[in-house]
C-alpha cells in the first residue's frame, strides 16, 4: 500500500470548505460581532467567549485574553494543536476532564466563583472557575463541516436561556455525560480514564466482535491514505474502542446491544443519587456497579446539546463531521435556516453522508434484515439518531402490528401525579412518550415476525424536560430519575423473561451534562447583534455573518473605479449572485462624501475618483439593507478597527 501521509507538523485546515469561519470578505462584520459580544454592557458579562476559524487559525476571544491555534497533523497519527498567538490569558488552557465531578464540587467552584450557595440548582459557575475538556479538538472539529458558522458563542456556563436547567457550552459541567457498559466481554468496575462521546461507537463495535475497515479517521483519511492497514470500525470513526472496558479473557461476546440514553442526565447528579439513594434506583444501580463505571463521565460533542450529540454517539463522529451542527444551522448555499430539533420527525436526511450509523455497521456486518433471509435487525426509538434502522419512530417506520401497538400503550400507565399537580404538562407528555417507547420494546421483543433487534437505541426524555424547567439537581429531577430507573427495570425484567438479558451488551448514557442557570438573565447572546443593527442568521450559539463580497477596479489615470458587488456565500450553482442596489460612496479625509454610485442589476456601478487624493486617502462605503457594510481601501483591503487594541489595550502594553 502507498502511504500519503501528510508531514507531521503541517497545517489541517478545516476538511470541507463552504463558508464557515472569516474569510477576507468578513472581517469587518466578524471583528464588529466579537466586539459587540464581549464589550456590551449587558451582553459581555454574560459571555464566556467567541470562537471562529480565520487565515490559517482557530481563533478563541474573551475579554480575559485570547488565542489564536492551529492543527496540526501528529507524527503518530490524529492532530496535535499548537498555540501562535496569546494575549493575556488562553481562555480554554485549563482541560482538566476530571474537574468540578460531583455535585459538592460544584457548590465549591460557584463559592470561589462569587456565588456562594447551599442550592446547586444556583450553583453558578464563572469561566475562571470550570476547564474545557478537549477544547481544541472539539472546536477545531465544528469548522470541518460548511454548515458551522462563522462565529460561536460559548455563554457563561449559567447565562444561557430561560430555564433553571440548561445546557450547549463548552465547559465541562455541561459537557460530562454518564457512560456505563454492562454485559458480557465487560471487564467490570470504575474506571478514572477520559473518555468522550466519540468512543462509544467504536468501543461497542469492538465488543460486538467486529471487524476493522479501511475506513476514515479523525483526520478525515482512511487507512490506506493513512498507509495503515485498516484500523477503524466504522466508515467515519473520530474516537477510539476503550481498552479500559473490554475484558479480554472474557468467555463470549454480546450478542446484541442495548444503548440506554436518559437525556440530559448529568453525571454528578447520578453520581449524588448512587451514592445516597441507590436502592430508589435499582436497576441504575445494578448496572453501574456490575459494569464498566466512568468516573468521570463521557465528555460531549460541541455544542454540547441534543440533535449534534445524538448523533455523535450514533455515528463516532464530531459534528462537524456529521454535519448535524446545531438543533438549528443555516445552509449557505441554499439560503435556508434547517431546525432538525424544531422539525423532530424525518431528520436522518440531514446527517451527512460521511459517516456510518451503528444500525448501518450492524447491517453491514450481519446483513440487512430482509423479513426472509435473516440478518440484523435494528431499532430506534424516540432517537434522533435513525439513519438506517428498520424500526424509526421518528421517521416514522413502525415496524410490528399497529392494533397491538395501541393495546400495549394502555399496558403503561405511568406519569406521575405530581406532573399535573403541578400543572407541569410537557412532563406529562414526555411521561407518555416514555410509555410509549416502552410498548416499542416489547412489542420489538416479542413480535415472532422478526428477530429480537441486534442493535437498540432508546432515548427516554422525561429527565431532559425536568432538569431545565425543574433545576438539574432539584428534586423534581429526582422523581423523574426514579421515574426512568422504573422503565429500565421494566426493559431489562422483559429481556430476563425472553432469556436475553445475559447475552446483552447494555450501554447507559446521555446526550450532554447540565448547568444552574440564572434564569433572571434571560440570556441570548446572539440576539444582539440583530438588535444592533448588523445582517445575521441566529441560530444561538451560532452566529452566520451575511456579507457582501466587493470587487475595486481603478482605473489607470485614477479618475474612475468600477465596484462590482456579489453576495459572499455562493448559491447551490456556486454563483455568488449580485447584489443590486448597493450603495457606494467614496469617502475623503475627514469622512467627507465625494462621490455615490449604486449597482445595477449585475451589481455593478461606476464612481468618479478625486486624482488630487492620494489612493491611501480614499475609502469606499458599501451599503445594502441585507447585508452587513463594508468599507474598504481602494486596493481591496477592508478598513478595521483595532480589535485586540480595544479589548487588550493594558495587556498589550505589558
Amino acid at each position: 500500500m502507498t502511504a500519503v501521509e501528510p508531514r507531521a507538523g503541517t497545517l489541517a485546515p478545516p476538511e470541507r470548505p463552504g463558508g464557515q469561519g472569516l474569510d477576507p470578505n468578513q472581517y469587518e462584520s466578524g471583528e464588529r460581532a466579537i466586539a459587540l459580544l464581549l464589550t456590551h454592557d449587558v451582553v459581555g458579562p454574560q459571555t464566556d467567549f467567541v470562537a471562529t476559524y480565520r487565515d490559517g487559525a482557530y481563533e478563541v476571544w474573551a475579554r480575559r485574553g485570547m488565542i489564536r491555534f492551529q492543527r496540526l497533523y501528529a507524527a503518530g497519527g490524529g492532530y496535535e494543536y499548537r498555540v501562535i498567538e496569546q494575549i493575556g490569558e488562553n481562555p480554554i488552557e485549563r482541560q482538566d476532564w476530571r474537574a468540578i465531578s460531583t455535585v459538592a464540587e460544584e457548590l465549591a467552584a460557584a463559592a470561589a466563583s462569587g456565588h456562594p450557595t447551599d442550592d446547586p440548582d444556583r450553583a453558578y459557575i464563572e469561566p475562571g472557575q470550570t476547564t474545557y475538556p478537549f477544547a481544541y479538538e472539539r472546536i477545531a472539529q465544528l469548522f470541518d463541516s460548511p454548515n458551522a458558522p462563522d462565529l460561536v458563542v460559548n455563554p457563561k456556563s449559567y447565562a444561557f436561556g430561560r430555564q433553571i436547567g440548561q445546557h450547549g457550552a463548552l465547559d465541562v459541567v455541561q459537557s460530562r455525560s454518564p457512560l456505563v457498559f454492562f454485559g458480557p466481554g465487560v471487564r467490570p468496575g470504575v474506571v478514572d480514564a477520559p473518555a468522550r462521546q466519540v468512543d462509544v461507537a467504536p468501543t461497542i463495535c469492538r465488543l460486538m466482535g467486529f471487524p476493522l475497515i479501511d475506513g476514515r479517521d479523525l483526520t478525515g483519511r482512511t487507512s490506506s491514505e493513512r498507509g495503515v492497514p485498516p484500523d477503524v470500525y466504522l466508515r467515519r470513526q473520530d474516537g477510539r474502542a476503550l481498552d479500559e472496558v473490554i475484558d479480554e479473557a472474557a468467555p463470549a461476546r454480546p450478542e446484541r446491544v442495548y444503548l440506554f440514553l436518559i437525556d440530559g442526565l448529568s453525571n454528578s447528579e447520578l453520581l449524588r443519587r448512587l451514592e445516597s439513594n441507590a436502592d430508589e434506583i435499582p436497576n441504575l444501580a445494578r448496572l453501574v456497579r456490575g459494569g464498566c463505571f466512568f468516573r468521570y463521565g463521557s465528555i460531549t460533542n460541541f455544542p454540547s446539546i441534543t440533535w449534534p450529540s445524538h448523533n455523535t454517539i450514533g455515528t463516532g463522529a464530531w459534528c462537524g463531521h456529521h454535519d448535524i451542527v446545531n438543533p438549528t444551522y443555516y445552509l449557505r448555499e441554499r439560503r435556508e435556516t434547517v431546525t432538525p430539533q424544531g422539525q423532530q420527525f424525518d431528520t436522518a436526511k440531514f446527517l451527512g453522508p460521511g459517516v456510518e450509523t451503528l444500525f448501518e455497521a450492524f447491517h453491514r456486518v450481519y446483513g440487512p434484515w430482509d423479513g426472509a433471509h435473516g440478518g440484523a435487525f435494528t431499532a430506534s426509538i424516540h432517537e434522533p439518531c435513525t439513519r438506517g434502522a428498520d424500526h424509526a419512530t421518528l421517521e416514522r417506520r413502525l415496524v410490528g402490528d399497529r392494533e397491538r401497538l395501541k393495546a400495549l400503550n394502555e399496558e403503561f400507565d405511568w406519569v406521575l401525579p405530581r406532573w399535573r399537580a403541578d400543572g407541569h404538562e410537557a412532563a406529562v407528555r414526555e411521561s407518555i412518550v416514555d410509555n410509549r417507547g416502552l410498548a416499542q420494546v416489547k412489542q420489538l421483543y416479542t413480535d415472532p415476525g422478526h428477530p429480537p433487534p441486534a442493535f437498540m437505541f432508546h432515548e427516554i426524555v422525561l429527565c431532559d424536560g425536568v432538569g431545565h424547567d425543574y433545576g438539574p439537581h432539584s428534586e423534581g429531577l429526582w422523581d423523574a430519575l426514579r421515574d426512568t430507573d422504573r422503565r429500565i427495570g421494566a426493559v431489562l425484567d422483559l429481556l430476563t423473561e425472553l432469556a436475553l438479558f445475559d447475552s446483552t451488551l447494555f450501554v447507559v448514557t446521555t446526550d450532554h451534562g447540565m448547568a444552574a442557570t440564572d434564569v433572571s438573565l434571560k440570556a441570548d447572546q446572539t440576539a444582539l447583534l440583530a438588535q444592533e443593527g448588523m445582517a445575521v442568521v441566529a441560530t444561538p450559539p451560532m452566529v452566520y455573518l451575511l456579507d457582501m463580497a466587493v470587487d475595486i477596479m481603478v482605473a489607470a489615470d485614477g479618475r474612475t473605479a468600477t465596484i462590482t458587488v456579489v453576495e459572499n456565500d455562493p448559491d447551490e450553482r456556486g454563483e455568488c449572485p449580485p447584489v443590486e442596489g448597493a450603495e457606494v460612496t467614496v469617502v475623503g479625509p475627514g469622512g467627507r462624501a465625494l462621490a455615490h454610485a449604486r449597482t445595477d442589476a449585475a451589481g455593478v456601478c461606476g464612481v468618479a475618483l478625486p486624482v488630487s487624493l492620494e489612493p491611501r486617502q480614499i475609502v469606499l462605503s458599501v451599503h445594502h439593507p441585507r447585508f452587513n457594510p463594508r468599507r474598504l481601501r481602494l486596493d481591496g483591503t477592508p478598513v478595521l478597527e483595532d480589535l485586540r487594541g480595544r479589548l487588550y489595550g493594558s495587556k498589550l502594553m505589558s
